[in-house]
């Protein structure tokens, strides 16, 4: 099963996260498939950067994002944007 997690880059002090689509098998720092965006949890605004057409392709084919990674998703609007297309989807 391929998850949407994060993985942790940047210094001991100073946290840094990708979003990545993974194996769920896959350590956390194992290879990854793909890197959609990125998250900075540092500033006091945090900043998150994803890469909406990445993101939604892999949410298209069953990809599962971990529960931190679905409230950024939430965050970002993404989940917004791939509900509504799911929803306009003839069938």
């Amino acid at each position: 099963m391929v998850k949407l997690r994060l993985r942790r880059m940047g210094a001991g002090d100073q946290p840094f996260y990708r979003i990545v689509a993974v194996d769920s098998r896959v350590k956390q720092v194992g290879k990854y498939l793909e890197c959609v965006g990125w998250y900075d949890p540092k500033p006091d605004p945090s900043k998150i950067n994803i890469e909406t057409e990445r993101a939604i392709y892999w949410l298209s084919v069953g990809a599962q994002p971990t529960d931190t990674v679905r409230s950024l998703l939430r965050k970002a609007g993404i989940l917004q944007i791939w509900h509504e297309r799911k929803i306009a989807k003839p069938e």
